[in-house]
């Protein structure tokens, strides 16, 4: 079957009756899509500005790098991460269509499903972390105003509960709330930077904190998973940014935005989370990566309570806009006719619990070398297919209709693209080899970027070019 280049518009109307539709992942038609530059700027920076960021490079602090190590690794990450999440953000805008529904023009139609989910697992795992990352907030907060309390699974409960009545509201409620919470948490981050400055006596005594590596050998050794988590920590949003593009006006504009909004706005905070955990070390003799653990040494209980309201409201901003939309689509994708963008939302409330993000987040190993570059073995294959799919193989042509029914151009062989899930297992099975292998083990540090080559070259050697056949 020959491809066509879609309409002007970039989008077509897709078979309603069919069961592979549903409103929540149907095409966004041109006039519906209302978001310029400046809506993807504020979006990053809404996105950025987050606990997670903060503790990616207090970690690294902990680690055993010094502030200028640490910053050059965060930006040098997030400028390599903005790669494919334009390239893959360049369908959603052209086509209106979110990830679940961009994955199947290479995945198949049913294929689809099976990265889809792995991208919703890793969402899951975040809003837990997100979760509690606020539940120790609120226990924080009522040990001020309630002497003796310290119950952090009630407060955890406390905030999912939160975090579901959101969800239920609908997504224009994630738009509110980016107005409002990055600012909070970035006036909060400017105050603890300013709180170490003054208890630490200045830049000089708080960044002053030596590398505690003594060769360039050692300083690689931890330099490598830690760029590839920094690279990981946005590697989920570079396969689902077609959810937020799908609403651009133009596939110029979201791009500025995302150029402009990522790399500073991570490299920004990332240097707070360097500089205060970098001054704990001079005020209490060791480094405190954990920002709420910091901020309850403040002293004034005013302070603290302020501190904590502040961080709650960024925190929900966050786990809904970053680790929301995108499982509640790849959920709703599984089965669009029984399984809405809220009933999605619901089930990722649910797994992120069982995904135990008190395990997760124990220590800054665990969080960076266990968390981060072990989910991007699967995230780093899934994207190396969908990039040399739609660039090399389809040269950005996507029939829009034809993802949406059976039986069409992208139905495969029952609905699956056998290929591209061959390429993605071959990406992952050669990223996790590390773990088996000890002669291998520099594979896993390097996971999301040997998942992706591996995938990409796999996938384009055993496609055939259009024309020849699927």
């Amino acid at each position: 079957m020959a491809e066509a280049a879609p309409d002007a518009a970039g989008a077509a109307t897709p078979k309603q009756h069919s069961w592979l539709w549903n409103k929540d992942l149907a095409a966004i038609p041109p006039e519906r899509r209302t978001w310029g530059t400046y809506n993807y700027t504020a979006l990053w920076v809404a996105m950025s500005v987050n606990i997670p960021t903060y503790m990616l490079a207090s970690g690294m602090i902990a680690g055993g790098m010094n502030w200028k190590q640490a910053i050059f690794t965060v930006f040098l990450g997030n400028v390599i991460v903005l790669i494919p999440m334009l390239l893959n953000a360049h369908a959603g805008a052209r086509y209106g269509i979110p990830f679940p529904v961009f994955a199947r023009a290479s995945f198949g139609v049913l294929g689809a499903n099976i990265p889809a989910v792995l991208r919703a697992l890793v969402a899951c795992g975040w809003f837990g972390i997100q979760t509690w990352i606020g539940g120790e907030a609120i226990n924080t907060l009522l040990a001020v105003l309630i002497p003796a309390w310290n119950h952090p699974w009630i407060c955890f409960f406390i905030f999912w509960l939160l975090n579901l009545a959101v969800i239920l509201r609908g997504i224009e409620t994630i738009r509110y709330l980016q107005g409002i919470a990055a600012p909070a948490l970035l006036i909060l981050g400017l105050a603890m930077l300013a709180w170490a400055y003054v208890k630490a006596g200045g830049f000089g005594p708080m960044l002053s904190t030596p590398s505690k590596f003594h060769s360039f050998r050692e300083f690689f050794a931890f330099f490598v998973p830690s760029l590839t988590g920094v690279v990981a920590f946005w590697a989920t949003v570079a396969l689902n940014i077609p959810d937020f593009t799908r609403y651009a006006k133009s596939v110029r504009e979201q791009a500025l935005g995302q150029a402009i909004g990522l790399p500073a706005t991570m490299t920004f905070y990332s240097f707070i989370g360097v500089a205060v955990t970098s001054a704990t070390v001079v005020i209490f003799g060791a480094a405190i990566w954990d920002p709420v653990v910091v901020l309850s040494h403040l002293g004034n209980p005013i302070a603290v309570i302020v501190a904590m309201l502040a961080l709650l409201l960024a925190t929900l901003n966050v786990n809904v806009a970053a680790n929301v939309v995108s499982p509640a689509n790849d959920f709703s994708n599984l089965y669009p006719r029984r399984i809405s963008f809220k009933m999605g939302g619901v089930i990722t409330c649910f797994v992120g619990i069982l995904m135990q993000p008190w395990r997760l987040m124990a220590n800054y190993g665990s969080y960076i070398v266990g968390w981060l570059v072990g989910y991007s073995s699967f995230l780093g294959p899934i994207a190396g297919v969908m990039i040399a799919d739609y660039y090399v193989l389809r040269k950005k042509i996507i029939l829009t209709e034809d993802l949406y029914d059976r039986h069409t151009f992208y139905e495969f062989s029952g609905g699956f693209n056998w290929r591209a899930i061959g390429a993605l297992v071959a990406g992952i099975v050669v990223a996790l080899s590390g773990l088996e292998i000890h002669a291998l083990s520099g594979l896993y540090h390097y996971a999301w970027f040997v998942g992706f080559g591996v995938s990409f070259v796999t996938y384009l050697i055993l496609m055939p070019r259009p024309g020849a056949g699927s």
